[in-house]
């Protein structure tokens, strides 16, 4: 990655262009820069798909924007930047009470989380809902969400630090995944039946482990590879306990469904209101430390969110 002076962008039709004051990052954002996320802007590109900021032009057929209005968007890429160019049904205004990095971070993660525990999970009150990486980005809005809807949260995370970062997010009860019998105390905590829904952006062994604590007519959310490695379920698992296995890619769905971010945000600002949500952001980098930035999340060391502050 370099730190470059580029034309300023000029916003086409639809779009708003945003002067950034601020960009989240995503696990995400390290596989595309890679190459290997399944959105491949092609080379050289600048990453970034969450910023705040405000607007100062809109494009051709834009209305209801005004220059000057403090904003948060989500973009394809470009975020990390003094401006980026927006769709215009991506781009809401920004919820008393959150800062510019609090702001950036509140998109992706609670929309993705959102639309896998209500669209594609459809949780119940009452239910128990698994958290795997509690302590990411997408597992913080994870368990914030389920204990809005109602679920009672058993959320896994690999420190003693991340768990109570888990607690702090509503978490009623925590495990170590790094500890091998965190299977057997799921059955334990939830009276023997297992989870309910479990939410797992991690794969690996994680996933393998999942399949084991589940309750009956369970729903096993599948929402990302972190871990690096993708697996696989034996079908007579998937029959013997008549459970679910649900794929929960918010941004495929947003290519097929574009009016879904409004719609969702929608109900997202509703629960805000409530004081249900809140995003975290623990670390603060300048934007020409975006290399530093991303190592920070490669390396697990990141709760909840990191923001590139313009």
């Amino acid at each position: 990655m370099s730190f470059d002076d580029l034309p300023l962008p000029e916003p086409g039709p639809s779009q708003v262009r945003i002067r950034v004051r601020a960009a989240a990052l995503n696990f995400f954002d390290i596989l595309q820069i890679q190459g290997k996320y399944q959105y491949k802007p092609p080379f050289p590109f600048t990453p970034g798909a969450e910023v705040s900021g405000v607007v100062d032009a809109c494009g051709p057929g834009v209305s209801g924007f005004s220059a000057g209005e403090p904003v948060l968007a989500i973009v394809p890429h470009g975020g990390y930047a003094e401006s980026a160019l927006a769709p215009a049904g991506h781009c809401f205004p920004i919820p008393g009470g959150l800062d510019f990095p609090e702001a950036a971070a509140f998109p992706i993660v609670y929309q993705t989380s959102y639309f896998a525990l209500v669209d594609r999970a459809a949780l119940q009150p009452g239910e128990w809902l698994l958290v795997h990486a509690g302590a990411s980005g997408v597992g913080m809005a994870a368990i914030q969400l389920g204990r809005a809807l109602g679920a009672r949260v058993i959320a896994t995370a690999g420190s003693a630090s991340k768990l109570d970062f888990a607690r702090a997010q509503g978490a009623h009860e925590t495990l170590l995944y790094t500890e091998p019998s965190w299977p057997d105390r799921v059955k334990t905590i939830t009276g023997g039946a297992g989870a309910n829904v479990i939410f797992d952006p991690v794969g690996g062994d994680i996933f393998d482990l999942s399949s084991k604590c589940i309750a009956p007519g369970g729903r096993l959310l599948v929402v990302g590879f972190a871990s690096g490695r993708i697996p696989s379920i034996a079908a007579n698992r998937i029959l013997l306990k008549n459970i679910s296995v649900v794929g929960a890619v918010w941004g495929g769905y947003v290519q097929l469904h574009p009016a879904y971010p409004a719609q969702a945000h929608a109900a997202l600002l509703a629960l805000y209101a409530q004081g249900s949500l809140r995003p975290v952001v623990s670390l603060r980098f300048p934007l020409s430390q975006a290399p530093a930035a991303l190592a920070e999340l490669s390396g697990r060391r990141v709760l909840g969110k990191a923001a590139l502050v313009v």
